[in-house]
């Protein structure tokens, strides 16, 4: 379909990424991928959320953002400190900064055990088959996965809930959590930087899109990272 020729979708370890020229086509592309599918049991059959369509829309009134740091933040770089400031203020009164509390910052811990424990897991085989040509980094995340108890992650795993009831009265004022994507610029060569920006999101599940907004010194974009209520695609993107 040459309407979305100019997507491309990436899948990491621990989520699906859409790479796309604007929102409309990363929707349209999300619309093909939304659904259910029998043979994948963590899919569920719903109504087509039609995002495209919702997403060229025009949001009722002007939307309200919610800057939010927290501890991710002790990683910016003093380039992100400065993009942002003169973006929030560009930004003017529909953004306010906000505090999500100390408690949001175990969602980092929590996804790192997660992911450790789920990757463990699923390369359970491979490590056992086939370790020695494994990365020194993908067998020590595997092994730590390994070593961790049921305890931490049944803890990691009900954090979830948790975390997203909290936000449901943040997202009662606000339309979107701004945030950033990444420490800083985009590096330069095959590095994909430092994740732990998304990591609270990919924990929550939440819908997540990153816009290249703002530019470093080096000529390198900057993302602009907008954060939905879990199961509100459509209205993020729009």
């Amino acid at each position: 379909n040459n309407q979305v020729s100019d997507v491309v979708m990436v899948e990491t370890l621990d989520h699906v990424g859409v790479f796309a020229r604007s929102v409309t086509d990363a929707a349209l592309l999300a619309d093909v991928l939304a659904g259910h599918d029998e043979d994948d049991p963590d899919t569920r059959p719903i109504a087509s959320p039609q995002l495209a369509l919702t997403a060229a829309g025009e949001p009722p009134l002007p939307p309200r953002l919610a800057f939010v740091k927290g501890a991710p933040w002790q990683a910016a770089e003093p380039v992100l400190d400065e993009a942002f400031g003169e973006l929030v203020d560009a930004l003017g009164d529909i953004v306010q900064p906000l505090d999500l509390g100390h408690t949001f910052d175990k969602a980092i811990e929590f996804h790192g055990t997660v992911m450790a424990v789920e990757m463990a897991h699923n390369f359970r085989r491979d490590l056992a088959q086939g370790g020695d040509v494994l990365s020194v980094q993908l067998r020590e995340l595997l092994e730590r996965g390994s070593k961790q108890t049921a305890l931490a992650y049944l803890e990691a795993t009900s954090s979830v809930e948790t975390f997203n009831r909290a936000l449901d009265d943040v997202f009662g004022e606000y339309d979107a959590i701004l945030t950033a994507c990444a420490p800083g610029e985009a590096p330069i060569g095959m590095a994909t930087g430092n994740p732990i920006f998304c990591s609270t999101w990919s924990l929550l599940g939440t819908p997540a899109v990153t816009l290249p907004l703002l530019e470093g010194p080096n000529g390198l974009p900057i993302g602009v990272q907008l954060i939905g209520r879990r199961g509100n695609d459509a209205r993020l993107l729009r």
